[in-house]
């Protein structure tokens, strides 16, 4: 008898997930987003039920994006990019309004993980929290650092969504 893995790959949670790439060139069709894939490759493999990546400029559109996804209420949301000091980042401030409780350690986890690698991990001002029943986090905009954010959820990501569920299974 197979016993599952502990981090569910493969199994689906029948869990919703929403991923939201704030970049107005990619938005734009200048170049290609190539964070999008790698998160919803990343979320399937973790049993998760993706919709599409939603490629909306920087700014208010995020917050527009948010809000469009939290109505449709998916276990997680899962942004990149727009967290960086450029005068158009604007995610970290589009997120934090929907938030109900703020998880800080998970983006110390992430920036520590980005900053073992890259000082310039330590410029991201992503937010990471709870919106009701909704886990959201706002990734880099750099695949290394969707990456890096990815691996650090890895352990954490089941057992979070289980909790803000109200259920205390492992």
């Amino acid at each position: 008898m197979n016993m599952p893995e502990p981090h569910r790959h493969g199994e689906a949670t029948g869990r919703k997930a929403g991923v939201v790439i704030a970049s107005t060139r990619a938005a734009s069709g200048v170049y290609e987003d190539l964070t999008g894939p790698v998160i919803i490759d990343w979320l399937t493999e973790h049993g998760f039920e993706p919709f599409p990546a939603m490629v909306v400029p920087d700014g208010a559109p995020v917050g527009a994006a948010l809000r469009a996804l939290l109505s449709q209420q998916p276990a997680v949301i899962i942004t990149s990019g727009g967290t960086g000091l450029s005068p158009t980042d604007a995610t970290p401030e589009q997120t934090l309004p929907l938030l109900d409780r703020e998880i800080p350690g998970i983006m110390e986890g992430i920036r520590n993980a980005g900053t073992a690698k890259t000082p310039m991990a330590m410029l991201s001002r992503g937010h990471a929290g709870a919106a009701g029943q909704t886990f959201i986090v706002n990734l880099p905009g750099s695949p290394k650092g969707v990456m890096d954010g990815l691996a650090v959820l890895d352990p954490i990501l089941g057992h979070l969504c289980d909790q803000l569920e109200g259920s205390h299974g492992h």
